[in-house]
This record gives C-alpha cells, sequence and structure tokens, in this order.
C-alpha cells in the first residue's frame, strides 16, 4: 500500500473458495461466474467520504488463486500478491474492464511496478 500512495489507508481482505466469489460475483455484479479478485470501492457513492481512511474491500478467490499460480508457474504467496495489488489498484480507481486501451495498460504497467517492486522479478504472464 505504501508504493501505491496509500498507506494511510484501510482495506478488508476476504478470502473464500470459487463458490463464494462466484456467489459475489452473481449477487453484486450479475455475473454468474468465479473470478480471482473484486474490489468494492467505498469511496464512491452518495456516503463515499463519511470515512476517507477506508478504501474498501477485496476479494480473492484462494482456489482460483491456486489455479492460475500453478497454470503460470508463480509461487502461490506471489499470485495472492498480485491478486491484493490488483485489487486495491481498482480500489484507487485504475480500471481495465470495459475501458479504453491506454487506460487499461496504465493499470497493468502500475500492477508490473508495485509487483515488481515488492517482489523482485517481472511477471511471467501479465495477462493474469
Amino acid at each position: 500500500m505504501e508504493l501505491t500512495g496509500c498507506g494511510d489507508r484501510e482495506i478488508s481482505l476476504l478470502l473464500v473458495d470459487d463458490e463464494g466469489i462466484r456467489e459475489i460475483n452473481r449477487r453484486y455484479l450479475e455475473r454468474d461466474y468465479a473470478t480471482n479478485v473484486i474490489s468494492f470501492s467505498l469511496g464512491e457513492g452518495e456516503f463515499g467520504q463519511i470515512n476517507p481512511e477506508l478504501l474498501g474491500d477485496i476479494v480473492i478467490s484462494v482456489e482460483r488463486a491456486q489455479a492460475e499460480a500453478a497454470a503460470s508457474g508463480i509461487a502461490f504467496p506471489d499470485m495472492m500478491d498480485f491478486l491484493m495489488i490488483h485489487g486495491l489498484l481498482h480500489l484507487l480507481g485504475y480500471n481495465h474492464e470495459g475501458t479504453d486501451p491506454i487506460q487499461a495498460r496504465l493499470m497493468q504497467k502500475e500492477e508490473e511496478s508495485v509487483f515488481f517492486s515488492l517482489l523482485g522479478y517481472e511477471l511471467c504472464n501479465s495477462n493474469l
């Protein structure tokens, strides 16, 4: 969080299995499938400025993270770090879905930069 300039802010982290994240995805985003990470910003909407120290919630499917780590040759703890970085960047306003390619690439570059700063190596497959 320090590397993204929000070290004084807070997040909540929820670790679930594929069925758990699928239910959250279905209920709140109307997408009926499991995914690796979902973020919910607490800084948006009518009451978004009530507690500016709270960035939001990050939900990660541990089951999906294990499968993606194995498929891409990344150590499981590193994959969890990558997914937390990805979720955090969404909370900070970055987006890669339904946006122009420049915005998607900007997010990818930032997550690669933070990941490298933390772990010291480049991602083999940056399309995680």
